[in-house]
């Protein structure tokens, strides 16, 4: 990845042409929760027309109020504290796909058998490699050569319930985070006191109403404690939701003309890692190309006839990187340092930044349903049609 796969800018290259919206924090009188546009560089308060973007996914008329619906021009897009916005989310459940890439795949196998333990997984990693070679690579999940792949590694003992939902007809579709819990651009993210080996999981989020429709799609940052997770699958709740483990922004770009589900399938996502205390730097990034399911099948399994949302859900399409570079030993691997500035960013989507903290050093989660039709109802809105 080069220098400049990360913009200076945390809007699209092209946002001229993008219909973006998204939340931010208002001081002053009635203060709270807005939600905004972007048109002509302005940041545009909208609220009066849809007080929840959950709300507001769901209206037939959703491109053309964002476009057109009057409202107050609050000041430049290019926010100079960017702590100022919220998540572009409130009421949608938080869902993510995991091990839906074949190298995030193998290191979710990897994890396993090293039991959390980062010493072991060079090893097991070049054990992996020269049992399973790239089959993995081009396997259609579900499909019968995946079948035949699965018998030929339960016949030698290399059986995985992360190869089961790799490579096995159904996703793995988990609750990433509860609703108004995710942190937007600017935010400091937290990972466990407890955890000595995590990373940062830079990921495409679509954002779907509660008729199943894709409207947009924004960046997200699914912070991930391996070690947790790699002592045991039963323990993916305690290793990915806690305070400040989810981010995504800044904004959902809504989908039209000049910005589509095949922009996305083309699309390729860069991350940077800076350290403020060891001056370390780590560049990644994931090609959507080589997801092994299409984001509209990870959209049908999450959501259908089987399962409804009726306030929408944001879906974290899962990420094929897995760092394996070392920071502080040799075999080790990487972990974050506190402090560290985490930027993921695509041309179509722009860029997402966050800092690394602990769960429990950061501000408190405190701002939930309950607050926000309070606050709502305080500041006259909630009569609005959504």
């Amino acid at each position: 990845m080069t220098n400049n796969s990360i913009p200076k800018t945390m809007l699209p290259a092209d946002v001229a042409d993008a219909t973006l919206v998204g939340r931010i924090w208002r001081d002053g009188p009635g203060a709270g929760p807005a939600i905004v546009t972007v048109r002509s560089g302005q940041l545009v308060d909208i609220t009066r027309h849809a007080p929840t973007m959950s709300g507001l996914f769901e209206r037939r008329d959703l491109l053309e109020l964002v476009r057109h619906a009057p409202g107050e021009v609050i000041g430049d897009a290019e926010i100079a504290d960017g702590r100022a916005l919220l998540a572009p989310c409130d009421l949608q459940a938080i869902k993510a796909c995991g091990v839906t890439f074949a190298v995030s795949l193998l290191e979710r196998v990897i994890e396993e058998q090293a039991k959390g333990d980062p010493a072991r997984a060079n090893a097991l990693r070049q054990q992996m490699q020269d049992s399973i070679g790239t089959n993995l690579a081009a396997m259609r999940p579900g499909s019968d050569a995946a079948v035949r792949l699965k018998a030929d590694l339960v016949k030698r003992g290399l059986w995985s319930q992360y190869m089961e939902v790799g490579i096995g007809p159904d996703a793995e579709v988990f609750t990433k985070s509860q609703p108004m819990s995710a942190l937007g651009h600017g935010a400091a993210v937290g990972v466990l006191a407890s955890s000595a080996w995590n990373n940062p999981e830079p990921e495409i989020v679509l954002a779907v109403n509660s008729r199943c429709e894709v409207v947009g799609a924004t960046l997200g940052n699914d912070v991930n404690l391996r070690d947790i997770e790699g002592r045991s699958a039963l323990l993916l709740g305690k290793a990915k939701d806690n305070n400040g483990s989810c981010a995504i922004g800044p904004f959902v770009r809504l989908f039209d003309n000049a910005f589509t589900l095949d922009t996305l399938r083309g699309a390729e996502l860069h991350m940077l890692i800076e350290g403020v205390d060891d001056g370390f730097t780590l560049r990644g990034s994931s090609r959507m190309r080589e997801i092994s399911r299409d984001p509209l099948e990870l959209v049908a399994q999450a959501c259908g006839a089987h399962h409804q949302y009726p306030d929408g859900f944001m879906l974290f399409l899962g990420t094929m990187f897995s760092p394996i570079e070392d920071r502080d030993a040799v075999g080790a691997g990487f972990t974050h340092h506190l402090g560290d500035r985490v930027s993921i960013a695509t041309p179509s989507l722009g860029m997402l930044v966050n800092t690394v903290q602990r769960c429990d050093t950061i501000t408190p989660w405190t701002f939930g349903v309950r607050a926000l039709y309070h606050n709502l109802a305080q500041r006259g809105l909630l009569a609005t049609t959504e």
